[in-house]
């Protein structure tokens, strides 16, 4: 079921899957060119697959709002009276964007006029805290604009963390007063690298393979 079509996976087999989606949701997903970005689209029947963005939004019941992750992290977003759905492709680069505005912040400032209180948030599987190693300047990327954000991290060995990847997510979408955050809780049942029967992941896969392939988050409308 792999959905990815730039992974050196045959192409009729990954317009198949891709079908299979479309048949499981009752609409079309649009596939997104993610990019560890911050630019946010708006799903309607001029959008195309392939734009290239790392969030998206919709009032429609036509378009299914997808993101492609093989170790980072999907985030679905809706308002609580089911008058749009959002979804985002939070990498740390993207997360963590440029002085404090990521990805999140700037799907936030595209969404339609919706209180935070009233805002549902799902946090979909990614690389789990054992296993995402990164260097100093990715806390630093964190940190930086949010001095709490270090308890995210996890000093190991030769200047490298262990960081919190779902964690980091849940700070950002708290700051911005969503507190309805569902999905992963940065338990090993949610990390992509650890569970190998059940997920793709890139850091696992491409050392052996080559490659990884890609799983799908997917909101939409149903009405």
């Amino acid at each position: 079921m792999n959905l990815g079509d730039h992974v050196g996976d045959t192409d009729s087999d990954v317009l198949i899957n891709r079908d299979r989606l479309a048949q499981a949701t009752g609409s079309k997903p649009v596939f997104l060119r993610q990019v560890h970005g911050v630019d946010v689209v708006f799903l309607d029947p001029t959008l195309s697959d392939d734009v290239a963005a790392d969030a998206c939004i919709t009032d429609r019941s036509d378009r299914v709002c997808t993101i492609m992750v093989a170790d980072c992290l999907p985030v679905l977003l809706c308002d609580s009276s089911g008058q749009w759905v959002a979804a985002a492709h939070a990498g740390w680069r993207g997360l963590a964007g440029q002085h404090g505005i990521g990805v999140l912040e700037r799907l936030m400032e595209s969404t339609p006029s919706s209180e935070a209180r009233d805002i549902l948030a799902w946090l979909g599987p990614c690389i789990g805290p054992q296993a995402f190693e990164v260097g100093a300047e990715v806390k630093e990327a964190f940190c930086g604009n949010d001095s709490d954000a270090h308890a995210c991290f996890t000093p190991t060995t030769n200047g490298k963390f262990l960081a919190d990847l779902a964690g980091l997510a849940r700070r950002r979408l708290q700051r911005m007063g969503i507190t309805q955050i569902f999905g992963n809780n940065s338990q090993p049942a949610w990390c992509t690298a650890s569970q190998a029967s059940r997920f793709f992941s890139h850091r696992r896969d491409s050392p052996i393979l080559g490659h990884s392939g890609r799983m799908a988050a997917c909101i939409w409308l149903d009405r």
